[in-house]
């Protein structure tokens, strides 16, 4: 069986997909991802990558559709960073339409039998639909999806009318990666265990080696560094010198120059497998990505996000109100509030129930094995 991934070319929306892919792959089946210009890291995970309209961008197409089709919308998610998700997915359904013949085209030419695709990624389904093969919607993080799937699909209906597809369909399932107790009070679809995908990387050396006081890992993701610059990691940065931990600042490329003299118990690694800090870690402190939190969950420790738009307000309060994790604002962070990161035994606690309950969610395998029914 061929099954085709598909999803929106970012980290955040493409390694989630990489462990139901590589279950299928496992199982036997033959498995590609498809992804607009900047999904190519994916291919790294061994996993065949078919490039979709080179050239087109995700983002600016993205402005284009506000500037040009809906600038209210455009212009309340300016103000949100994002973060108004029922102004962003009817944009994001824009660049969906724009897609739309290459989509097809490639599903016409791969001839998959089944397609998986990310929430935001709803051209996928219209691909799926032509080819008369079940589609699945794979969410993921905390994220509710089914009224923001409503709004891109009512906002993608002329194009799906173009193909002769009416009434608009929807998903033969839906993929779950909240666990069960943070799925909110109408849980939906088939409950899929978030495996981490980080890259196959080894720790370095220093972090491999166990840690001999409290170790907090430090990231803010693929996104927020480069449209928000470094406020919160500074403030971070400022708290932990007061702080008796180790930090470890899982930055990647950013260039930390401006900081100067990091205090002796902040150590700057880069990219690293941040699950796999995880598993040497107190606690975490991050950005508020679904991945990321999803990740610190699975670890079974406590985390304090610092959300700044997009989903990740969503994902900090799935955490805070789980009371798994503590969520900030830039200006509410100092010593104080590591210090209760690191001591509360409430926060862990709870973090350790979550991680339970992870591990008791189905597996990519056994998901995989589940999908291949549809076809």
């Amino acid at each position: 069986m061929r099954v085709l991934f598909a999803g929106v070319p970012g980290a955040g929306h493409l390694f989630p997909l990489i462990p139901l892919a590589r279950a299928m792959s496992e199982l036997g089946h033959e498995v590609a991802v498809t992804s607009m210009d900047g999904g190519e890291p994916v291919a790294a995970s061994g996993l065949p990558y078919l490039p979709l309209t080179p050239g087109v961008d995700w983002g600016r197409e993205i402005r284009e559709a506000g500037r040009t089709k809906r600038p209210e919308l455009l212009q309340r998610t300016i103000e949100t960073n994002s973060a108004d998700r029922e102004a962003f997915v009817p944009l994001a359904a824009h660049v969906n339409s724009a897609v739309a013949d290459a989509a097809v085209e490639l599903a016409t030419q791969w001839r998959p039998d089944l397609v998986v695709y990310d929430y935001q990624f709803p051209v996928a389904l219209l691909a799926a639909t032509v080819l008369a093969v079940p589609a699945v919607q794979h969410d993921l993080g905390f994220v509710r999806t089914p009224r923001l799937r409503a709004l891109m699909l009512a906002e993608m209906a002329d194009t799906f009318a173009r193909y002769g597809v009416d009434p608009l369909p929807q998903p033969a399932e839906t993929i779950d990666l909240a666990p069960p107790s943070m799925a909110g009070p109408e849980p939906y679809g088939c409950f899929l265990r978030p495996v981490a995908y980080n890259g196959d990387g080894a720790l370095p050396v220093p972090l491999a080696a166990p840690a001999h006081r409290p170790r907090v890992a430090v990231t803010l993701g693929t996104v927020p560094p480069k449209t928000d610059g470094l406020t919160r990691i500074e403030r971070v940065i400022a708290a932990a010198a007061d702080t008796d931990a180790d930090f470890v600042l899982a930055t990647g490329d950013l260039d930390l120059a401006t900081l100067g003299t990091l205090p002796d118990n902040v150590h700057a690694h880069g990219w690293v497998p941040w699950r796999a800090l995880l598993d040497t870690c107190t606690a975490a402190i991050h950005h508020g990505g679904s991945g990321t939190a999803l990740a610190a969950l699975d670890a079974g420790i406590p985390q304090l996000a610092l959300p700044d738009g997009s989903d990740r307000h969503i994902n900090a309060h799935a955490v805070r109100d789980r009371g798994a994790g503590l969520s900030a604002t830039a200006e509410e962070i100092g010593p104080a509030l590591l210090d209760r990161l690191l001591t509360d035994t409430a926060l862990a606690r709870t973090a350790r129930e979550v991680s339970a309950e992870i591990a008791r969610m189905p597996s990519p395998t056994t998901v995989a094995k589940q999908l291949t029914a549809l076809a």
